[in-house]
């Protein structure tokens, strides 16, 4: 079995670990997937709705995103 295929599912061992490091801070998960766009996007995003006290959806989204994630 490809390890490359059993690393990008959803519910992988890698996405796990995207999912927990985004929970931590949105974006972190995406980086760690090396997608620089959505990392960018979701810390940006995440920084600026903390500062108005609705970052914790952010939080959630970005840590749903990068459990989700499944390469095309």
């Amino acid at each position: 079995m490809n390890s490359e295929f059993c690393m990008s599912g959803k519910g992988s061992a890698g996405n796990v670990i995207a999912g927990l490091a985004s929970f931590f801070y949105p974006g972190l998960g995406q980086l760690v997937q090396g997608r620089l766009v959505a990392a960018l996007a979701f810390f940006l995003l995440g920084t600026l709705l903390w500062i108005i006290a609705l970052g914790w959806i952010m939080h959630i989204w970005a840590a749903i995103d990068a459990a989700r994630f499944q390469k095309s």
